[in-house]
Protein backbone atom coordinates (compact mmCIF):
# COMPACT_ATOMS: atom_id res chain seq x y z
CA UNK A 1 0.00 0.00 0.00
CA UNK A 2 1.68 3.26 -0.80
CA UNK A 3 0.27 6.91 0.09
CA UNK A 4 0.88 9.71 -2.17
CA UNK A 5 1.19 13.51 -0.98
CA UNK A 6 -0.25 15.43 -4.08
CA UNK A 7 -0.26 19.52 -4.09
CA UNK A 8 -2.41 20.79 -6.34
CA UNK A 9 -3.02 24.25 -8.43
CA UNK A 10 -6.81 24.94 -8.55
CA UNK A 11 -8.02 28.18 -10.42
CA UNK A 12 -11.43 29.01 -8.46
CA UNK A 13 -13.02 30.36 -12.06
CA UNK A 14 -16.79 29.43 -10.56
CA UNK A 15 -15.66 30.90 -7.14
CA UNK A 16 -16.26 27.98 -5.37
CA UNK A 17 -13.95 29.12 -2.81
CA UNK A 18 -11.40 27.21 -0.87
CA UNK A 19 -13.51 24.71 1.21
CA UNK A 20 -15.75 24.40 -1.48
CA UNK A 21 -13.03 23.05 -3.65
CA UNK A 22 -11.82 20.89 -0.76
CA UNK A 23 -15.52 19.27 -0.68
CA UNK A 24 -15.57 18.70 -3.95
CA UNK A 25 -11.93 16.64 -3.74
CA UNK A 26 -12.87 14.85 -1.17
CA UNK A 27 -16.50 13.69 -1.96
CA UNK A 28 -15.91 12.51 -5.54
CA UNK A 29 -16.49 9.19 -5.91
CA UNK A 30 -13.57 7.59 -7.40
CA UNK A 31 -13.91 4.63 -9.39
CA UNK A 32 -12.99 1.16 -7.19
CA UNK A 33 -12.54 3.24 -4.03
CA UNK A 34 -9.21 3.89 -5.70
CA UNK A 35 -8.74 7.36 -3.79
CA UNK A 36 -10.16 8.77 -0.78
CA UNK A 37 -8.37 12.11 -0.30
CA UNK A 38 -7.99 13.65 2.77
CA UNK A 39 -7.33 17.55 1.98
CA UNK A 40 -5.36 18.83 5.06
CA UNK A 41 -3.98 22.10 4.12
CA UNK A 42 -5.34 24.91 1.65
CA UNK A 43 -3.45 28.07 1.09
CA UNK A 44 -5.23 30.30 -0.84
CA UNK A 45 -3.90 33.87 -2.75
CA UNK A 46 -6.46 36.16 -4.85
CA UNK A 47 -4.89 36.83 -8.14
CA UNK A 48 -7.23 39.33 -9.30
CA UNK A 49 -9.28 39.43 -11.92
CA UNK A 50 -8.63 36.95 -14.49
CA UNK A 51 -7.90 37.60 -18.56
CA UNK A 52 -6.90 35.90 -21.48
CA UNK A 53 -3.53 36.66 -21.36
CA UNK A 54 -3.34 35.87 -17.87
CA UNK A 55 -0.07 34.41 -17.41
CA UNK A 56 -1.35 30.88 -15.68
CA UNK A 57 -3.30 30.88 -19.15
CA UNK A 58 0.12 30.50 -20.19
CA UNK A 59 2.17 27.24 -20.99
CA UNK A 60 5.26 29.04 -21.26
CA UNK A 61 4.38 31.50 -18.33
CA UNK A 62 2.96 28.78 -16.08
CA UNK A 63 5.71 28.08 -13.99
CA UNK A 64 6.73 31.10 -13.54
CA UNK A 65 3.18 32.57 -12.20
CA UNK A 66 3.09 29.88 -9.98
CA UNK A 67 6.56 30.31 -8.04
CA UNK A 68 5.42 34.17 -7.44
CA UNK A 69 1.94 33.19 -6.37
CA UNK A 70 3.51 30.44 -4.33
CA UNK A 71 7.28 31.24 -3.33
CA UNK A 72 9.20 27.93 -2.72
CA UNK A 73 10.22 27.44 0.88
CA UNK A 74 13.45 26.47 0.04
CA UNK A 75 14.84 29.96 -0.78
Amino acid sequence: MEVHKITLIVIDHDEVGANGIKGMLENTKYPNHCMAPDVREIETVDIGEWFDDHPLNSIALYDEAIEKIFPSEAK
